[in-house]
Formats: structure tokens, sequence, C-alpha cells
């Protein structure tokens, strides 16, 4: 069975991506992901706050008390709540590129233009095969229109491009008045990839203890629907490869999301919840079905069930919203 797929300009052995998470923080769980099957890995983000407050505190620190003694000197911040800075995450990426095969895609997440934008070319000078730019950014202002956060998207894209020349991927969120449009500007931008889409962690109240906590939940296959649709629908009409990376969990999520356009599928919370051997699991079911149902390859799959290869173009629009809720029998 051919699994290969076409992804950011690189052929891939098959269409299973994990995603950016604490899986790749090690060269020795990037090989084990290698090992289980995966065809690429997207690293964890690295976040524009620790490059600029590394930044911020080393030239703090080297000119703050220079009439001092020079042991003085030697004391440096120490960043709080990341795993590691930018320096140790670029070493990671050379380590990776050293003992793996597979394609390692950087990870970039920042919401503003500035200087720490041009890490990304560190990112590409320490060996990474492509970038993802996951914007992470909640519009909380009573004054910020929905235009403006859309500069700010295809702002950074725009000088990310002039910075590298390795294959760019933007991570979105489905929260744009128009994501059509959103996803076509982005691509016209110079997007080789869309990645849809992000999870948005959200806050929760502790009642005991009247404090606002996190509260990470990990996603399951119904998440998947979002995306499913939004691929489903952009495919063909906008000139960018699309990766899914929401709900992916088991053989069925991966090729639904093939079928409706994606080159790859990413997965992230079925691995840190069960194993990264779920993915040669997943393979071998895809494979088992693909061959039961006469598929010969995953390139023959991608878009079979996209809008505007399927007869029911509507199922991915309103006309199909009163038919769902009717669906759904009422409790006697």
């Amino acid at each position: 069975m051919d699994m290969q797929t076409d992804y950011l300009g690189m052929t891939l052995k098959n269409p299973i991506v994990p995603s950016s998470s604490p899986l790749s923080h090690s060269v020795d769980s990037i090989r084990r992901l290698e090992d289980a099957g995966a065809s690429a890995v997207v690293m964890y983000s690295l976040f524009e706050e620790q490059i600029t407050s590394e930044s911020f505190y080393l030239d703090y620190y080297l000119s703050h008390g220079t009439d001092s003694y020079a042991e003085s000197l030697s004391y440096f911040p120490q960043m709080q709540n990341y795993n590691v800075g930018p320096d140790e995450y670029l070493e990671l990426i050379r380590r990776a590129k050293e003992a793996v095969d597979i394609p390692v895609i950087g990870s970039l997440n920042g919401t503003s233009t500035g200087g720490w934008i041009d890490f990304a070319n560190s990112i590409e000078e320490a060996g990474a095969d492509a970038l993802e730019l996951n914007i992470y950014y909640v519009p909380t202002s009573t004054y910020l229109m929905g235009a403006e956060v859309e500069y700010i998207y295809t702002d950074i894209l725009h000088d990310v491009k002039n910075a590298i020349e390795i294959p760019v991927a933007m991570k979105l969120s489905p929260y744009f008045s128009s994501t059509a449009n959103m996803a076509q500007r982005l691509a016209e931008g110079g997007a080789d990839g869309l990645v849809l889409f992000n999870r948005f962690y959200q806050p929760d109240i502790d009642l005991e203890q009247l404090e606002v906590v996190p509260r990470l939940v990990l996603s399951n296959s119904d998440e998947l629907r979002l995306p499913l649709r939004w691929v489903a629908v952009l495919y063909g009409r906008v000139d960018a490869d699309f990766a899914i990376t929401s709900g992916v969990h088991n053989y069925q999520d991966a090729l639904k999301g093939l079928m409706a356009g994606a080159k790859v599928t990413m997965m992230a919370s079925e691995l840190l919840r069960n194993g990264v051997a779920r993915i040669g699991e997943v393979l071998n079911e895809m494979s088992s079905w693909m061959e039961e149902h006469e598929y010969s390859s995953v390139r023959q799959m991608i878009g079979s069930m996209s809008q505007q290869n399927v007869v029911e173009t509507a199922a991915f629009e309103r006309a199909n919203y009163l038919r769902t809720l009717a669906s759904y029998p009422p409790v006697r």
C-alpha cells in the first residue's frame, strides 16, 4: 500500500505527523516517534516571550553592576515556566536532525512583528526542514477591530517569509469572521501550508481556592468535525497544503481528514494518553481499510470527500443545519 503524501514540499512516508507537544522535548523522544512510524515531527513551540525575555534580561544582567567584581557578572536570570530557552531549542533541533531521518519542523508561537521573528532564521540555520507559526492570540480589547487582528497574522507571515527560505505553515484558530477569506489571504501572502485548528486552552475557576487556574484537557474525536468541515470547504479553492491537528485519535479520524483534503493528519493527545505506539497501530488499520475499500494510495484518497467532490455540497454549509437538528430524537 502506498502511504506516501506530500506536505510543505516534502515527500513523507505516511500522513501521520505528531503535532507540537511535550513529545518532542528530547532527542530520545523524537527518535521514539520516528521508530513508532511518524513521518515527520513538529517541535514543541518556542514562545515569543521566551526569546524577548531572555534578550532583555541578558542585556540587563550584563550591564547592571559593571563596577562590581567580575564574579557578579556570572549570575543570569532563570527562565520560569518554560522547559528550555532559545539556545537549547536550537541545539535540540541540530541534534534531532543528526539523530533521525524524518523531517523536523520548527514551531514559533507569538503575536507581534518584533525582533523575535528574526529567530526564524536561526531555526532554519539549525537545520529545520520547515517552520510552523502558531499565532496564539486572544484579542480582549473592546476597541480592537477584526481587521486589525487579521493583519497581525498577515504581517507576521510577511516578515517571516522575508527572513527564511524553508516552507512556512500557519497554524490558525477557527475564530475569524471569514475563515475562507483569511485562508486565501495567507496563501496569497506566501503560506505553504495551513494547520487547522489551534486549540485555545481555556482558564477555569477553582471554587475552593478562589483562583483562576489553567485546565489542560486533551482532545477527543468529536473535535475533528470543525477542522474537517473547513478543510473540506477550502480544499481545491485555496492554494496551500492542509493539515488537520484537532481530534485525530484513530484510523477513522485520519482517513476522514485525508478524504476532506488534508495532506497530513497530526496527533498529540492520543499519543500523550496512550503512547507513541499508537502511530503504528493507526497506520496498520488505515492500510487494512484502504486495501478493503480498493484504495491504492493515500494520494488517491486526499480530497475525495471535499466539498467540490461530493454530490451533497450543502452538507458543509447552512443548508444542512436544519436537517442535523431534526435528526436528533427528543427524550420521551
